[in-house]
């Protein structure tokens, strides 16, 4: 009983002093709280959701600016008589680029061009197995044109030729972008005559066959987008003619052999996503012919990638072992005909092959209208390979002419990322001199340049190049060194660079809701 008492005597003492102690803390709180003007702490974690949910509404709210600007664009400023004509010959790198950044405000642009968009090449492998549908990589240039301050002006036509002493070129007009005409072969009616004042040369290349008989006839190149539809047509075509009952062995092996010629980015990537088409769709849907087709990849270096690091080279190499793509190296390609080709070996024998898809990705040459100028200019320009430039971009021998890209010769590889730096650098040379136009549109551009500026010097971005199986590889440069990387990592990395590189939004759109409903429903194999 005694112990029963003590014990709650003393419960009742530690209640009393927790009270205390509770009502101290209290105290001490409400001290604090008046401190600071009575305001509550916010839990972090409710400090990330605001933040979070700031960005996504903003994020969002500036998307759907964007989509409502290039949805409408503003009234533009009409042709002025008083200024001067600038002539944007070509819609690739090098002229699109210019054109983005041009102040069109001091001049009265026309673009000229057999096709009227832009295409976006490094992701066209991609197109040629419906990893991408094509029209997610093509911007046409009128929208472009449309968000310039004064009105450009755009002919669907090819230059053909050029009179220098007259500034007068001549055009003919095209039905289909990827078709190109001769001055002899050209309708009189349409033909049409453009005077210019300042013209900027931005036409790029053609294929390199290099002479090879037959590949005109029968291969099948990646320069263009009606080079992709072709492919895939060719592709589907041989799958499904091998898949009839009356095809003999022989013939079926020798439809299901594909060939891709060149071991440069471009044909490395077609081989990787044929790979991946193979594996990911093919199997499911021809599961029969699936394990028969064979992949092959011929190139006359003793490497592929020559330009990559050691490294990149040899990695790339052990995937294509690992995916089983064949790869011939030192070996030429001499002659291309309907069923098969014949190649010369590194033992200097020769042997034929026969293929159901040819892929030729070699390498370019310049475009015929190259050589019309260079007539024009013959003691400056002796170079067949293209228009030699100075280190302002100006063509040698030519007055108020520049030129841009793989036409070029300028002493850098014909790239994209060269031809979009030289047209982004001569259309802020331009931009700079604006005041100087309002005060004299007749000054001389040329002499103005070269006295305010410094000369064109292109920086390397690095280098990219998927090889299948959602792995690619990378040479970048850090500083004064170069990283290289290679693997699904770098994977990711490629098609995040992909989708900032591309030139709007909508195209960043397309080509992501591709990748999506590739991911979701696979490549479609219907033939066009």
């Amino acid at each position: 009983m005694f112990t029963t008492r003590a014990t709650a005597v003393a419960l009742r003492g530690v209640r009393a002093a927790g009270g205390a102690l509770l009502a101290q803390r209290m105290g001490m709180s409400t001290v604090r709280d008046a401190a600071s003007g009575g305001k509550k702490r916010m839990p972090r974690l409710q400090k990330l959701k605001r933040i979070v949910y700031g960005t996504t509404i903003a994020g969002v709210a500036y998307t759907g600016w964007l989509m409502y600007r290039n949805r409408n664009p503003p009234e533009q400023l009409p042709f002025d008589p008083s200024k001067k004509t600038l002539v944007l010959l070509g819609t690739g790198w090098g002229s699109t680029t210019m054109l983005k950044n041009l102040d069109t405000e001091n001049f009265n642009v026309v673009v000229v061009s057999p096709r009227n968009y832009f295409l976006f090449t490094p992701l066209l492998p991609s197109c040629t197995v419906g990893t991408i549908e094509n029209r997610s990589i093509m911007e046409p240039v009128r929208f472009l044109m449309r968000h310039k301050n004064r009105e450009v002006r755009f002919y669907e036509a090819e230059c053909t030729g050029l009179d220098a002493d007259s500034k007068e070129l001549t055009l003919v007009r095209t039905a289909n972008g990827e078709d190109h005409q001769s001055p002899a072969g050209a309708d009189p009616k349409d033909t049409i005559k453009l005077k210019y004042d300042y013209l900027v040369v931005g036409v790029g290349g053609t294929v390199n066959t290099f002479g090879t008989p037959g590949v005109e006839e029968h291969a099948c190149f990646l320069k263009e987008m009606g080079d992709a539809r072709k492919i895939r047509r060719k592709l589907m075509d041989s799958i499904e003619s091998a898949t009839l009952a009356d095809v003999s062995e022989e013939e079926r092996d020798r439809l299901l052999h594909m060939v891709v010629v060149g071991g440069g980015p471009t044909g490395i990537e077609y081989a990787g996503e044929l790979h991946d088409f193979l594996q990911d769709d093919l199997a499911h849907w021809y599961p029969k012919m699936a394990n028969r087709v064979r992949i092959t990849l011929v190139e006359a270096l003793p490497n592929v990638l020559p330009a990559f690091d050691k490294k990149l080279i040899d990695y790339t190499q052990s995937t294509f072992l690992e995916n089983k793509i064949t790869i011939l190296t030192r070996t030429m390609v001499k002659q291309v005909s309907e069923k098969s080709f014949v190649v010369q070996n590194p033992d200097g024998s020769r042997s034929e092959i026969p293929y159901g898809l040819l892929v030729w990705a070699t390498g370019i040459k310049a475009q015929p209208v190259i050589g019309r100028i260079r007539e024009q200019f013959a003691d400056a320009q002796t170079n067949g390979r293209g228009l030699l430039v100075d280190e302002y971009l100006r063509v040698k021998g030519a007055k108020d002419i520049w030129a841009l890209g793989d036409c070029a010769l300028s002493g850098y590889a014909p790239l994209a990322q060269v031809a979009s730096q030289q047209g982004k650098w001569l259309a802020r040379r331009l931009n700079a001199l604006s005041s100087t136009f309002k005060e004299d549109p007749n000054a001389d551009i040329h002499g103005l340049i070269e006295e305010k500026s410094r000369p064109f010097k292109y920086s390397s971005q690095g280098s990219l190049a998927y090889i299948g199986s959602e792995k690619a590889i990378a040479d970048l440069p850090f500083f004064n060194r170069n990283i290289t990387a290679g693997g699904i990592a770098t994977f990711w990395f490629w098609k995040s660079a992909y989708l900032n590189e591309l030139f709007s939004l909508r195209n960043s759109t397309l080509v992501l809701s591709d990748w999506v409903k590739r991911f979701l429903f696979g490549r479609d194999i219907s033939r066009e």
